[in-house]
């Protein structure tokens, strides 16, 4: 029997749940629940806000849906694995798809980085989380990944903390078999760190630096050269698959 009811409406609503609540909605929700879904008031729909699971609700109001009544809570609050995407920004429309599929593939920050050539040093902070949003509602999915501000590659590598793993896909590197790269890695207590740069590649300088850090993986993703959004995706699931939640790493669960 599956885990999740897929054929239910699921809204993110940054509100407190509880059986009882009656949790306002903003004009974007109501218009899409009313006037897109043409559901009224009555139906049901999945409402979560990243914190405290997801509950079934009932649409209220009279000539639009402008409320959720909560009824009961459909499953407990998980938590995402220490995973952070760091990414050099893509423009417009594959930024929006390398967002969703970070989510998707279970990072819990999306950390933007500017590099020498990176190919847009503008970064809409506020449509990446509402991609963050999105992919949530639509794959079940009950925390929020949290979205930092752009910083300089340099300012990145001097504030993160030394004891995390950071996996550095490198263009550059020899390859090898990513798998056994990962398996031989020492497991990451304080997290991980997935680091892919710009599609014009890291600057000499650049590279010299990420290769001077503490408890770095240098990985190649095989034979061929990836775009960057597709580099996301091979390399999240080769993480996952080896030492994160794919894995069955218990700490990921809710204790």
């Amino acid at each position: 029997m599956p885990s999740h009811d897929f054929r239910a409406p699921r809204l993110f609503v940054d509100a407190p749940l509880a059986q009882e609540a009656r949790v306002p909605l903003d004009r974007d929700q109501s218009n899409y629940l009313g006037n897109v879904l043409r559901l009224a008031a009555g139906a049901e729909v999945l409402a979560f806000n990243g914190r405290e699971g997801e509950w079934q609700a009932a649409i209220e109001g009279r000539k639009r849906p402008d409320h959720l009544v909560i009824l009961q809570q459909i499953r407990p609050q998980d938590r995402l694995p220490d995973l952070a995407y760091v990414f050099a920004p893509l423009k417009h429309a594959r930024l929006d798809y390398m967002v969703q599929k970070a989510i998707e593939m279970g990072a819990a920050t999306l950390q933007p980085v500017l590099t020498r050539f990176t190919q847009a040093s503008r970064v809409n902070t506020e449509r990446m989380r509402a991609n963050v949003i999105e992919a949530a509602e639509q794959c079940g999915i009950l925390s929020i990944a949290a979205v930092a501000e752009p910083v300089p590659l340099e300012r990145y590598l001097s504030q993160r903390p030394a004891g995390r793993l950071l996996i550095f896909c490198d263009e550059a590197a020899e390859v090898q078999d990513p798998i056994q790269s990962l398996q031989g890695a020492s497991k990451a207590g304080q997290g991980i760190d997935v680091l892919i740069g710009p599609e014009g590649g890291f600057a000499e300088e650049e590279r010299a630096l990420l290769l001077r850090q503490p408890k770095i993986l240098r990985l190649a993703l095989g034979p061929r050269i990836m775009r960057a959004d597709t580099a996301a995706v091979a390399a999240l699931a080769l993480v996952q698959a080896v030492l994160g939640d794919w894995a069955g790493a218990s700490e990921t669960k809710a204790g």
